[in-house]
């Protein structure tokens, strides 16, 4: 009998006699699973925090900041910065000839969340050409606020976040009383978690002057990215830094994507390390109760190597079981779960959905196996070792 039907005759024996031990290969089946939906629900969360930042606008878009910001929160630029950065080549021109550059005050706030519990809201303050910068960005209630007055629209996101700013209601920032307007969605993007009032009232009733924590531009089509950035970087007038949109949002998500990885990963090392074990008494167990099995086919010619290959498919197959079962429970509790999350450099509240990609069901399952085979590699040695003798006497 070839190598091949003989490790196919031995795995079909171990899996016949798994209904016998149900309850020990549970075991296996349970703890991998476990740790496999523990795995990929907390990865879930970086993966549904990065695709909200990552989810920008137009290719052709940038972000102007002060030298060293890291987010907008931290950047400061000028007045007169903000025009030499508006008036620099590169950018492209909007219906009326004027560049189409978007200067932007960043802030956060404090608001209630609908459970009651306060937590940091960002605003952001908007100028008459910044709606055609973002086009993304679309009304879905009411109206778009009124120059020079205290008023605001808010993302859709926001509003199922925090209490009291439903069109029509009113809240209070800083000294003013703003009146909410109107309700916006941009694709599903960061932007959706902030709420957006006048740059100028903004800047007035925060005391915050006449400059800006940001300029967003277009792209002139004809150059793209780089001669905008040669353009002001050269300018001996201009201590700033310039990116394209999705590289400024890439940068923002490295923190908080790390630190989730390293808790996914130390949680789920942790919880392997208790599935080992549990996979290697349970495959120890089942080499055990087989031995007259495995020494009776020893002595009929079926060689070391078939025995050791059926044990770890055997491993192997309780794995999958547990990489599987954990993939749908991590799958059905989490996939699309919105959550809210201070958003690393993002600065206020992040709403975002989890998400189960496929690359996470693939680590998950990958994880399995190196648990199941780590657990059955050793009993299966210690099969393939097993004296044909000793094993038929103590049978």
């Amino acid at each position: 009998m070839s190598a091949i039907s003989q490790i196919a005759a031995v795995s079909a024996m171990n899996v016949r006699s798994l209904p016998q031990r149900l309850g020990t290969s549970s075991v296996v089946v349970i703890g991998i699973a476990g740790v496999v939906a523990v795995l990929i629900s907390v990865l879930a969360m970086s993966a549904g925090f990065i695709r909200t930042l990552q989810k920008t606008g137009p290719e052709s878009r940038a972000i102007v900041v002060g030298t060293g910001a890291s987010t907008e929160l931290v950047s400061v630029l000028s007045k007169d910065s903000v025009s030499l950065i508006a008036d620099s080549s590169g950018i492209a021109k909007g219906a009326n000839g004027q560049p189409l550059a978007s200067a932007e005050t960043v802030l956060i706030v404090n608001l209630n969340k609908r459970n009651g519990d306060e937590a940091s809201a960002p605003v952001r303050g908007f100028t008459d050409i910044s709606f055609a910068v973002h086009p993304e960005i679309k009304l879905t209630q009411g109206r778009l606020f009124k120059r020079g007055l205290t008023q605001i629209i808010v993302g859709k996101s926001a509003q199922r976040l925090y209490r009291g700013i439903d069109v029509g209601s009113q809240i209070k920032l800083q000294d003013s009383i703003w009146t909410v307007v109107g309700a916006f969605e941009s694709n599903g993007s960061a932007r959706e978690s902030e709420l957006i009032a006048d740059e100028q009232t903004l800047n007035s009733a925060f005391h915050r002057g006449s400059g800006a924590s940001s300029v967003w531009v277009v792209l002139d089509p004809a150059g793209g990215f780089q001669p905008f950035k040669d353009a002001i970087t050269s300018n001996p007038r201009l201590q700033v830094e310039a990116s394209t949109e999705k590289d400024f949002e890439t940068n923002q998500s490295d923190q908080i994507n790390r630190i989730l990885s390293l808790v996914a990963y130390v949680l789920g090392g942790i919880m392997a390390i208790g599935a080992i074990f549990g996979a290697l008494n349970t495959m120890y167990s089942a080499v055990s109760v087989r031995s007259r099995e495995i020494a009776t086919l020893r002595a009929i010619g079926f060689g070391p190597v078939p025995v050791v290959i059926s044990v770890l498919l055997e491993a192997l197959l309780l794995a999958l079981m547990g990489g599987l079962i954990g993939a749908l429970i991590a799958w059905g509790l989490f996939n699309g779960l919105s959550v809210d999350s201070v958003g690393g450099g993002f600065g206020g509240q992040l709403i975002f959905e989890l998400a189960v990609t496929p690359e996470l069901v693939a680590i998950g399952f990958l994880w399995a196996c190196g648990i199941g085979m780590i657990g059955g590699l050793f009993p299966a040695m210690r099969a393939a070792r097993l004296p044909v003798a000793t094993a038929l006497r103590a049978a």
